[in-house]
């Protein structure tokens, strides 16, 4: 069996970039403060990437704010922060059963701004669709569903693709299908930071590449974009982004840490 994740890896600079990622990830693990304090650096870093995700989904809001607003009202903000909270009990079922994962993402993301029904499933033709990034119109249903059942195996097939780049792909599909029609960044997202904890790149949690999006959101929209257009140099473009966001996100968590260390 051909393993197509590798091949992505093999893409012009797409393994110097990991590689940077992956070097700013180990520094990462490897701060003194993470030996009794980690499960706060996660906590924190679940926040922050939640808040990043809902704004590029388009919502505005701020971290104090998040703190200090017990029930915000932004459908955005309320999904993401769900999504986040319980990101960490999904792991091992990512790893078996994608497909479920996904559903259950979706119903954590658009509770508070899809009907009941919907929640969960591949949208129908009819449905429309949110597009915050300027993408080419979204696939049919039948077409999402035939890629989102490739994903499904790709991910649960074995491949020697670091975790950043499995982590991109499942990112850029989720991102270019728009399966549900709403929410699809924040679940998209979500699903690219399980893709690292799963993989074992970032098991604790402790790194959040929404974040590293927000950072480079300039970049986003545009590399998504390539990514979509599906010719190598453009997913190679994306996976680099993924890659640099994630070192972005690695070196947000340092400074949670260094905060922390001065107490």
């Amino acid at each position: 069996m051909t393993d197509a994740l590798a091949s992505v890896a093999d893409l012009p600079g797409v393994a110097d970039a990991v590689a940077d990622a992956r070097k700013a990830v180990d520094r990462l693990l490897g701060h003194r403060i993470l030996r009794r304090r980690s499960a706060d650096v996660s906590t924190e870093s679940a926040l922050r990437g939640a808040r990043a995700s809902a704004v590029l989904e388009g919502a505005s809001v701020t971290l104090d704010e998040l703190r200090t607003t017990e029930h915000p009202t932004d459908p955005a903000v309320q999904g993401a922060l769900r999504v986040s909270a319980e990101l960490g009990s999904l792991s091992e079922t990512w790893r078996q059963a994608p497909r479920q994962v996904l559903a259950r993402l979706h119903v954590l993301a658009a509770a508070d701004a899809v009907d009941a029904g919907p929640l969960g499933r591949p949208r129908e033709a009819g449905t429309g669709v949110e597009d915050v990034l300027g993408l080419p119109a979204p696939p049919s249903p039948e077409e999402v569903a035939g890629r989102l059942d490739m994903l499904s195996e790709l991910l649960v097939a074995p491949t020697k693709a670091p975790a950043i780049v499995t982590a991109a792909v499942v990112h850029g599909e989720l991102l270019t299908l728009r399966p549900f029609g709403w929410g699809d960044g924040i679940v998209a997202r979500a699903a690219q930071r399980l893709t690292l904890i799963a993989r074992g790149l970032d098991p604790k949690s402790l790194t959040a590449p929404e974040t590293g999006h927000l950072e480079l959101s300039e970049q986003y929209a545009e590399a998504i974009r390539g990514y979509a257009a599906g010719t190598p140099e453009g997913v190679a473009a994306w996976v680099r982004h993924c890659a640099a966001a994630t070192a972005a996100a690695a070196r947000d968590s340092q400074a949670i840490c260094e905060a922390l260390m001065r107490g």
